[in-house]
Parts: C-alpha cells; sequence; structure tokens
C-alpha cells in the first residue's frame, strides 16, 4: 500500500503540490486525473522517492520512500518521456534494468518485443514517440516490481496498442498482484481500466473515490412525466445533482443507487422512463460541480 499523509512541494514560489493526501490499494488500478500542472508529475516522482517533499509523509509498504533502496526496488516509474540511454537500443536497456531489478524476465521481455514487432537492435532514438512509450511500458511490466508508476502512458499509443497493454497490465495484476499508478489528463483513457480515480486540482486533491462506487450511486434518468403532480411527487427526497429539460423530456441525474430508483419511479406514472449509465466524465462532472468546481474548464479532453 502506498499512504501519501499532506504532502507538500514547492519550487521556488510556485507550490506544485499543496497537503495532498491518497492511499492507493495494493492490486488495483489508481488513475491520477489532472491538467497539465495539477501536480500530477510530482506526485509520482515523490511517491519514487526522485524528488523529497518539503511536507508530509510517503509510505510504501510502510518504508520512507526517500533515500530507502528497498522501498526503491518495490517501483518502476515511466516518466512522460522515458530516459533511453544515448544510441541505446531495445537489448541495451534490457541489460541495463536486467541488472537493477532482480526479478526482470529476459525471456519474457524478448517475447513481448517480438510480438509488438519492435527490433531489439533499432536504435531508440528512431523510435516515434508512440513506439518509444511502447518500449517503455515493456521494460516496466517485465521488471515485475510491485508498483509501476506511469505518466501519462497511454499517451501516443495507437487504440490497438493501447488495448495490447491494457490487457498486459490485467495479466500481471491477475497473476503477480501488480498494482498500476496511472497518471494522465483524459479521463476517457481510465475509465475502462482504473478501479480508483483521484482529482488534482491546482496542486490538492479535489475528489478520491472508488470508481465503482461512484458508477453505482450516481445514475442518470430520462423519463416523460404522465403530469405536473407525477414530476413534483416523483422529484420528492431524491438528491438532485443536475436536472435539465428539452420538451418534455425530462434529463435527471441522482445520487441514489439504480435499484432505489427503480423503486422510486414505480409510484408515479410516466409516459416514458429509463435508468442510464454514466460515464467517467459525467461522474466527475456531477461530483464536481456539488463542490463548485466547474471540471468541464479543468480536464475531460
Amino acid at each position: 500500500m502506498i499512504e501519501i499523509y499532506n504532502v507538500t512541494k514547492c519550487f521556488d514560489t510556485i507550490k506544485a503540490v499543496d497537503e495532498v493526501s491518497v492511499t492507493i490499494r495494493e492490486n488495483t488500478v489508481f488513475g491520477l486525473i489532472g491538467t497539465n500542472g495539477a501536480g500530477k508529475s510530482t506526485v509520482l516522482r515523490m511517491i519514487t522517492g526522485v524528488l523529497k517533499p518539503d511536507e508530509g509523509t510517503i509510505a510504501v509498504d510502510n518504508m520512507p520512500v526517500y533515500d530507502n533502496v528497498d522501498a526503491k526496488k518495490k517501483m518502476f516509474f515511466i516518466a512522460d518521456e522515458p530516459y533511453f540511454f544515448a544510441n541505446g537500443c531495445a537489448q541495451t536497456m534490457e541489460h541495463y534494468y536486467s541488472r537493477i531489478y532482480e526479478n526482470f524476465n529476459t525471456e519474457e521481455f524478448y517475447q513481448y518485443l517480438e510480438n509488438f514487432n519492435l527490433d531489439k537492435r533499432r536504435k531508440i532514438n528512431t523510435f516515434s514517440k508512440g513506439v518509444k512509450k511502447q518500449l517503455a511500458l515493456l521494460l516496466g511490466i517485465c521488471a515485475h516490481t510491485k508498483y509501476l508508476l506511469c505518466d501519462e502512458t497511454f499517451d501516443g499509443l495507437d487504440p490497438v496498442m493501447r488495448q495490447g497493454i491494457k490487457s498486459i497490465l490485467a495479466k500481471e495484476m491477475e497473476e503477480k498482484g501488480l498494482t498500476p499508478v496511472i497518471a494522465s489528463h483524459n479521463l476517457r483513457e481510465l475509465e475502462d481500466i482504473c478501479d480508483h480515480i483521484g482529482l488534482l486540482h491546482r496542486g490538492g486533491v479535489l475528489l478520491s473515490k472508488d470508481l465503482e462506487d461512484m458508477k453505482c450511486n450516481i445514475q442518470k434518468v430520462q423519463c416523460v412525466f404522465a403530469s405536473l403532480g407525477d414530476e413534483t411527487k416523483a422529484l420528492e427526497g431524491l438528491e438532485i445533482l443536475k436536472k435539465e429539460q428539452r420538451g418534455s423530456l425530462s434529463t435527471i441525474t441522482v445520487r441514489s443507487t439504480k435499484e432505489e430508483i427503480m423503486a422510486h419511479f414505480a409510484t408515479v406514472n410516466t409516459v416514458f422512463f429509463e435508468v442510464l449509465p454514466l460515464s467517467l466524465e459525467e461522474i466527475f462532472i456531477s461530483e464536481t460541480e456539488v463542490v463548485g468546481y466547474d471540471i468541464k474548464k479543468l480536464i475531460l479532453n
């Protein structure tokens, strides 16, 4: 488990991270969302011990991280722009990482290179941004650390490669207990893979919740009421986060379970009624608007 408590980091007069507290549970996929400049990369670098917090504490499996080799052995960090040796190739990087990480699986790495059609002797500086990201991910996966921290990991990957990497991460989680921590500015990239989402804004945590809990506890209802009286009765006692009206069609975002909504609306007359699943984007819009933020100005694309 990774425990971040009241962590603050400043660069000169700029407060990049402001009293962040987050717990990342084992064997889950944690998504760290935020715009450029929100503090995502700084948080990841402090978790991995690259940077030292000015205030607060970070512990990995109850061990402090900074200047702690035993804690750092448990993590592999992939930066937004992965570092490779000048004029190095995939084989060069394998030789390097296999000496640092005792569980690095060389045979598996070369098999992945073959599967992804990557030449082990081709100079990495001739690769595109997306191929460099593929190589960094394969190195991180084959290192077989407990935690894999990725900064904008899927940026630059085409849809087929993105899905392939996600499948490998799911396999590693199931078989070896891997815990990926993925930072991104794109909600849509993380929607189908994350178990828990943390939203950073201006260096602080605006929201941190289990994705499944958010999906189960917020519903979008579309309906046409038989009468104004039915509408009034239906809306009584509901925690309504948002309501839109287009002609006779009402679209209502409600904090409740699907079962509770179905039972509640069964007591009124409707001409049309359905409960729709919300996207991660819609959930975050609803959650953040409640606390006074317009997330549409922060992220989402």
